[in-house]
């Protein structure tokens, strides 16, 4: 089980910071991910990290501004998000990979959490 915390409403520039809490599943052997679902838009990646917290991944528009972490002693995942656009505004998923190497696509992710809203203002 996912569930993911820390969205809310932000003017542009501010920054949050979504946790992802895991529950079940060793989460220690699970690469993670976030993803986003604007309104009328497809879910697309955001950032991933690997088992170990050693290889992190980010999609081109968050390089820079994101920062994805993890602490497998508290199961927990991060997604740190400075310099907050309102183009980010979106639901944000926590997602985990049955795999310790994460991937760039949904479909390769095995759970999922119900997603927390995440409103940018300008």
């Amino acid at each position: 089980q996912l569930v993911e915390s820390g969205g809310g409403l932000v003017q542009a520039g501010g920054s949050l910071r979504l946790s992802c809490a895991a529950s079940g599943r060793p989460f220690s052997s699970s690469a993670m991910g976030w993803f986003r679902q604007a309104p009328g838009k497809e879910r697309e990646f955001v950032a991933a990290i690997s088992w170990s917290g050693g290889s992190t991944y980010y999609t081109d528009s968050v390089k820079g501004r994101f920062t994805i972490s993890r602490d497998n002693a508290k199961n927990t995942v991060y997604l740190q998000m400075n310099s907050l656009k309102p183009e980010d505004t979106a639901v944000y998923y926590c997602a985990a990979r049955r795999m310790v190497v994460p991937g760039r696509k949904a479909d390769e992710y095995d759970y999922w959490g119900q997603g927390t809203q995440v409103i940018v203002s300008s």
